[in-house]
């Protein structure tokens, strides 16, 4: 009989300064942290160093979406005040819900002048077109045939608010450090983390073990980095991402299960993306896209993935929530382990969240 998940049951207490502010000084230098879930045993290494835990006939999965430069910057048409936008999800070309703030500036038939992070007042503007309950606009855009294309001038790198910059000076390197490699597909307004660490080298390294790389695409929302407010796990609503699964990556992973390979799940939205179209279909990645709302917490049992790489999430997140399944699958005492295990981190002074070191459960 297993008990009912509280969101207290994943909270952990974190020092501020191990909240990482910026990447490591190269890609592959971060720590790794790796976690055998048969024996509960901890070993620290480095992630240069991650070829060595594969084996010939396992595959890779990597989420290749691209972080957009979603946050913008603008002012009321009508009064002069200062607003931020921050894209979430797009409805249709041009048709967006948006975070906004100060919210109360912006009431429905708002117009919104858009500005350039240095050069003022653009000949873009927008206007909120609606509301929802959780406070979001929707906006319509005007003065360019698709925003997507105006981005790359008037964006700004959307950084969790965990992360502080206090000078611009770091926004070319944010531009290319939050953004993996591999990234092919825009459409994220967060970064696929635990695929922050990788390089060509490290790429390159694997496969040389024998070991296959394929990728999905899952847009990354902003809620996928919210706390979880309900008090217990099956009161909580996850939030919808679109994915694709390439028909190239369904064979790949399904030849390597059949023939007894491991699937390794770089990231929670990987794994996220792997076992949404597992549980439709009989445990088989089948190719094609969508939207997922799957919710994985303990005691989930995983039908395709078999390791996960990824980083350390921030407490009461449906992140910690994923790994705590992982760790002890078809139990519900992985919260306990992970507890466990981040509180072996702290002590070894592991750098936590987004720009942070990563973790691999086998």
């Amino acid at each position: 009989m297993f008990t009912q998940m509280r969101t207290a049951d994943f909270e952990f207490e974190l020092p501020p300064d191990l909240i990482a502010q910026a990447p490591a000084m190269e890609r592959d230098q971060s720590r790794l942290l790796v976690l055998d879930r048969a024996s509960g045993q901890v070993r620290h290494r480095r992630f240069r160093d991650l070829a060595e835990h594969f084996q010939p006939g396992d595959v890779l999965v990597l989420n290749d979406s691209r972080v957009i430069p979603a946050r913008l910057r603008g002012t009321n048409t009508k009064t002069g005040g200062h607003l931020e936008l921050l894209l979430i999800e797009e409805v249709a070309r041009n048709d967006w819900w948006v975070m906004l703030r100060p919210g109360k500036r912006a009431q429905l038939g708002t117009r919104i002048r858009l500005h350039h992070p240095r050069n003022g007042p653009s000949e873009l503007e927008a206007a909120v077109v609606a509301t929802n309950a959780e406070g979001h606009r929707r906006l319509q855009f005007f003065g360019v045939p698709d925003i997507l294309e105006a981005l790359d001038t008037l964006g700004e790198i959307p950084l969790p608010p965990y992360i502080q910059r206090d000078h611009p000076g770091t926004e070319e390197e944010d531009r290319e450090r939050y953004q993996t490699v591999f990234a092919q597909h825009s459409g994220s307004v967060a970064a696929p983390t635990a695929g922050l660490h990788f390089t060509s080298r490290v790429l390159d390294e694997i496969q040389s073990h024998g070991v296959r790389l394929c990728y999905v695409t899952l847009h990354v929302g902003l809620g996928t980095f919210a706390p979880v407010k309900a008090e217990t796990l099956t009161a909580h609503k996850m939030h919808k991402e679109k994915y694709n699964v390439p028909a190239a990556t369904a064979t790949i992973v399904n030849e390597s299960k059949n023939r007894g390979g491991r699937v390794i799940a770089v990231g929670t939205t990987s794994l996220r993306v792997l076992e949404s179209v597992a549980a439709r279909h009989q445990g088989c990645l089948i190719p094609g896209g969508g939207s997922t709302d799957i919710f994985i917490y303990p005691p989930y049992r995983f039908k395709l993935a078999d390791a996960l790489l990824t980083n350390f999430h921030l407490p009461r997140s449906t992140l910690l929530m994923l790994v705590s399944a992982f760790a002890t699958p078809g139990e519900d005492r992985g919260g306990e382990l992970t507890r466990n295990v981040y509180a072996e981190a702290v002590r070894e002074r592991y750098r936590f969240f987004s720009y942070g070191d990563a973790m691999l459960i086998l």
